[in-house]
């Protein structure tokens, strides 16, 4: 069982999330999945998403994947270090889905990757990160 079956676990859009649109559907030990509906506003001037929309989600399952605790009361707070985003291709579909999973790491950073595919299973990007967990910073 997913643990976003849970709602408790699932957190309150922060304000860029809610500006941009995109949603926790997933979230687990190691793992974390977001969904972003494109939209005309999301669009560069090609009339393709706009290319940091792959960065800021690959970010955010990434921080996501490393920051799971189990416990609403208690979460983990993170910060990027680095961010590698590789470009691929251009989505066929109208969501963008990004799917990230810690890799390594140790008690004060760990490193994970993503990719940010299409509901076509079309393959946009792929990135990777290290980051730092913050101590005392927890919610």
């Amino acid at each position: 069982m997913s643990d976003t079956k849970r709602p408790d676990l699932i957190e309150d859009p922060y304000p860029m999330q809610r500006l941009i649109g995109f949603h926790m559907v997933d979230w687990s030990e190691g793992y974390a999945r977001f969904e972003l509906p494109l939209r005309s506003e999301l669009m560069n001037r090609y009339g393709i998403p706009h290319g940091g929309l792959y960065a800021v989600l690959l970010d955010t399952v990434l921080g996501y994947a490393g920051s799971f605790t189990g416990d609403a009361a208690h979460k983990q707070m993170v910060m990027t270090l680095s961010l590698t985003t590789n470009f691929l291709s251009r989505p066929s579909g109208q969501t963008l889905i990004g799917d990230g999973r810690r890799t390594g790491g140790g008690k004060s950073t760990y490193f994970a990757e993503g990719t940010v595919t299409d509901e076509t299973d079309v393959l946009v990007a792929t990135g990777s990160g290290t980051f730092r967990y913050r101590k005392g910073q927890t919610a």
